[in-house]
């Protein structure tokens, strides 16, 4: 599962209550010449640089999703939208830097003083939290407060929407923990301790030498534990940071104002600007009305950050003074397809490497739009993914419609001259993926491979089709189209989940959907308990060229997603943490 993960549109009949025209947030004229501060529009000006740098506080910033996110609560959710909003109204330990480009990706210490403290090789990692640091009711924060964060998270019947990091590496906690039952936290006691107020530390049953990005993760923001009231938490999480939940509900949205127990001298290092005096977040707004919009003025951000709908697309690309304020905006994303080691003939290298040869580049990018949607992947990591290599050992880019000559080579190397028949797997509800299917059906088919189109339905393909195991091994699913976005822009936070061979369980619900290469695993060992950073980074490329010389991805594309950005707004930015505008940054002319 990936907090990158693209949220889906919900059409709604009604407007909702919440008033998107609130007061604060200025008119626009649309597509108009000139922005905040004066700067005037220009396409890609906010793609990893500031457009119309500002101090100035003040304002209502109206925001809009089309539907409502899975939580607010810091501990239950794994929407990129809410990691990205969540770091203005809580604390973790650490935290991405609200600033433009590449270093915008990298974590900076919050609640911390400083980046942890590896020691046992790396299965152990210390923290020192600020001093001064206090909740929205004026009480200090202490470790215990971090502790209880972070145990309350691993509840996954309670919390059941965030990340598994800390179930799956914190040291000898028993199988159904929970603070619930457990209000003593004896089950976390070798997992994690609290020396004092200000230390926390972390026991891990395995090495993890990039545990900053652990620590950045929204369920290491503290929680008092006499204000924790479980799921229903989310309506009103204790704020630590420079905004406190004013109104909240479930069905309309939330609201942010400020909180007068933030002391900014105690967040030197996050770059949180906490420009506007009040978010407004309006659930449940059909995607088109929020693009439509956006042009008028009337609104200020798509909190999604996905891009605006195909029809807006189209309609802004066409008019140059609606494309100047367009930010076409790279994302750690590679929408690909799997060949499935265990579905024959494709357990022989070679026949996986006559469909790489075989596909049709260029018409699996023009499945997602075009170069608009993304470029021609030629390797599994995408260049905003930190340590990254671009390599091209197939020939994608001179080849962009396929090389069947190549591809009909493999096919004679495998023992089948004359091609062979498999099935492709898609999310039927997904016309790009359905797109991408026919696109490589036809392809492959001049080079002798016939494919035969199975799709299955998006709310069941990992747990029951294509992502368990003998069901796709039954149904010859050789071919499996999916999409993967890194939960954070490092090696292990994009290639873990999805190439590692021990993270496929039986049971389904898989995101590794047939990357079977012990060669990988080896290497995913190898980068873990490296603490070295560049050598680190090093043996995730490694990995992503073990991966691409056993042939066992298709790459299709690096996403790119086509934001609107309105002259209502300043200093406004996108970086590597983020991949889109930065919601800790952003103010209002």
């Amino acid at each position: 599962m990936s907090r990158k993960r693209i949220t889906t549109a919900v059409a709604v009949a009604a407007a909702v209550a919440l008033s998107l025209a609130a007061c604060g947030g200025p008119k626009a004229t649309p597509g108009g010449g000139s922005s905040a501060g004066g700067a005037t529009a220009e396409a890609n000006a906010a793609v990893d640089k500031n457009f119309s740098p500002s101090t100035k506080k003040g304002g209502t910033l109206r925001m809009a999703i089309s539907e409502a996110y899975d939580s607010t609560d810091p501990g239950d959710t794994y929407y990129g939208l809410s990691w990205n909003l969540v770091r203005t109204y809580v604390r973790p330990l650490m935290t991405f830097k609200a600033t433009p480009g590449e270093e915008g990706g990298k974590p900076v210490p919050d609640l911390a003083e400083a980046p942890g403290v590896p020691s046992d090789g790396a299965k152990t990692w210390t923290y020192k939290i600020r001093k001064g640091i206090k909740f929205e009711d004026g009480t200090p924060v202490t470790s215990k407060d971090v502790k209880y964060g972070v145990a309350r998270s691993l509840d996954k019947a309670t919390l059941p929407s965030g990340p598994t990091y800390f179930n799956d590496f914190l040291l000898d906690v028993p199988e159904g923990f929970s603070v619930y039952k457990d209000k003593t936290l004896a089950g976390v006691a070798k997992a994690i301790e609290t020396p004092d107020d200000q230390t926390i530390v972390f026991h891990l049953k395995k090495p993890f030498s990039s545990f900053d990005y652990f620590a950045q993760l929204p369920s290491t923001a503290p929680v008092p534990q006499a204000k924790d009231t479980g799921a229903k938490y989310k309506e009103h999480p204790m704020a630590t940071g420079p905004y406190k939940f004013g109104s909240y509900d479930p069905n309309k949205g939330f609201d942010l104002v400020r909180n007068e127990n933030y002391d900014a001298s105690t967040d030197p290092d996050s770059g949180r600007n906490a420009l506007p005096d009040k978010y407004t977040i309006a659930y449940n707004v059909e995607g088109t009305d929020i693009d439509n919009r956006l042009i008028a003025g009337d609104l200020d951000v798509d909190l999604a950050g996905t891009g605006v709908q195909p029809e807006t697309q189209a309609k802004v690309l066409a008019d140059p003074k609606l494309k100047a304020h367009t930010d076409n905006v790279p994302a750690p994303r590679l929408n690909f397809t799997v060949l499935n080691t265990e579905v024959p003939p494709l357990d022989n290298v070679h026949c996986r490497k006559a469909i790489l040869y075989a596909a049709d580049h260029e018409g699996y990018q023009r499945a997602y739009g075009g170069p608009i949607g993304g470029d021609i992947a030629t390797n599994l990591m995408p260049p905003s993914v930190l340590g990254s290599q671009k390599f091209d050992d197939y020939g994608f880019e001179a080849d962009k419609n396929g090389n069947v000559e190549k591809a009909k080579d493999e096919l004679k190397q495998c023992g089948q001259p004359n091609g062979f028949a498999i099935n492709i797997a898609f999310r039927g509800d997904r016309n790009k993926e359905k797109a991408v299917a026919e696109t490589l059906q036809q392809s492959l088919k001049k080079a002798g491979i016939t494919l035969t189109t199975k799709p299955y339905p998006t709310s069941d393909y990992t747990k029951l089709y294509a992502g368990k195991p003998d069901f796709a091994k039954t149904n010859k699913l050789g071919l499996i189209v999916y999409s993967w976005g890194a939960d954070w822009n490092d090696g292990f936070g994009f290639l873990q989940q999805i190439v590692d061979s021990r993270t496929i369980r039986a049971t389904g619900g898989n995101t590794n959907l047939g990357v079977r290469i012990p060669e990988v695993d080896q290497l995913i060992d190898k980068a873990m308990a490296e603490t070295d950073e560049t050598k680190r980074n090093q043996y995730w490329v490694d990995v992503d060229k073990k991966v691409m010389e056993q042939a066992g991805v298709l790459p299709g594309i690096w996403a790119k997603g086509l934001l609107y950005r309105p002259d209502t707004v300043a200093n406004v930015f996108t970086n590597a943490g983020q991949n889109m505008y930065d919601y800790a940054g952003i103010g209002l002319k």
